[in-house]
C-alpha cells in the first residue's frame, strides 16, 4: 500500500513569467484581469502576479496553466528543469488522459502514479512514457523512481568490485554493456584514485573519508556525467 498525496506545485520559473509578461506589454495588472476573466480565477490580484514574478510564491497547477494562456506561451516555458512525472507532463503540454491512454492504464491509476511520485508501469509501458514525455535517460530513471537504487548500486559499485554490478545497474538503466562497462570501471578508479591521493597528500583518513564522501554524494551525478561522455 502506498498514499496518495496532494500534488506539489511545479517547479515555476518566476524570471520566464515576468521577461514574457514584459514581452507582451503587459502589466500586472492586464495579467490578472486575464485570469480573472477568462479562466475564472477571482482572487487573483495584480499584487499575486508581482509575488509569482519575485518567486515569493508559486502558481498552482492549474494557475499555471492559465497563466501560461494568458501570456502566450507553453506551460513548459514557465517552468524550471522538470523533477517530477507531473512536471514534466505539464513541460510538454501533455493532458494525463492522453499519458495514461498510450501507456494502457486508466486515469485514476496514473494520477494516483503522479501523485505518489511511485510509477508503477512495467517495461514496456516505461518505454511508452519516455516517448510520449520526450524523457531524456537521466529524467527517465528520475522519474521512474529508480533513482535511490541506481545511487545505492553504484556507491556499492565504486567501493567494491564493479564488475558484480553491470547487470544490476542495467536493470535499471538501459545502456549498451560496453558503454556501461565503461562507465562503472572509470567510476571505480576515479574514487579509488582519489582516495589514494588523498591519502598520500597527508590529509589523513579523516580527510580521505571527508573527500570519498563527497564522491559519494556525487556519485549519481559522476554517472550520467560519464555516460554523456561515452555517448555523444
Amino acid at each position: 500500500m502506498w498514499r496518495v498525496r496532494q500534488p506539489s506545485a511545479p517547479a515555476f520559473n518566476a524570471p520566464a513569467a515576468r521577461r514574457l509578461r514584459a514581452a507582451l506589454g503587459m502589466g500586472p495588472e492586464h495579467v490578472a484581469h486575464g485570469l480573472r476573466a477568462s479562466y475564472g480565477l477571482p482572487y487573483v490580484t495584480p499584487d499575486l502576479v508581482i509575488a509569482w514574478e519575485r518567486g515569493a510564491v508559486s502558481p498552482s497547477n492549474f494557475e499555471l496553466t492559465a497563466l501560461a494562456g494568458v501570456l502566450w506561451c507553453s506551460p513548459g516555458e514557465l517552468l524550471g528543469r522538470p523533477r517530477t512525472l507531473r512536471e514534466h507532463r505539464i513541460a510538454r503540454s501533455v493532458a494525463p488522459e492522453d499519458v495514461a491512454r498510450a501507456v494502457g492504464t486508466d486515469l485514476r491509476s496514473y494520477l494516483r502514479m503522479e501523485e505518489s511520485g511511485q510509477w508503477r508501469g512495467d517495461e514496456r509501458q516505461s518505454a511508452v512514457l519516455a516517448q510520449v514525455l520526450a524523457l531524456a535517460l537521466p529524467d527517465f530513471v528520475a522519474v521512474t523512481g529508480r533513482e535511490a537504487k541506481l545511487a545505492g548500486l553504484l556507491r556499492s559499485a565504486v567501493t567494491t568490485r564493479w564488475q558484480a554490478y553491470v547487470r544490476p545497474v542495467r536493470k535499471l538503466v538501459p545502456l549498451e554493456p560496453d558503454v556501461l562497462d565503461g562507465v562503472l570501471q572509470e567510476l571505480h578508479e576515479d574514487y579509488q584514485g582519489h582516495m589514494a591521493a588523498t591519502l598520500s597528500w597527508g590529509g589523513g583518513s579523516r580527510s580521505a573519508s571527508d573527500s570519498g564522501r563527497e564522491f559519494l554524494d556525487r556519485v549519481v551525478e559522476n554517472f550520467w556525467t560519464a555516460v554523456e561522455k561515452r555517448t555523444a
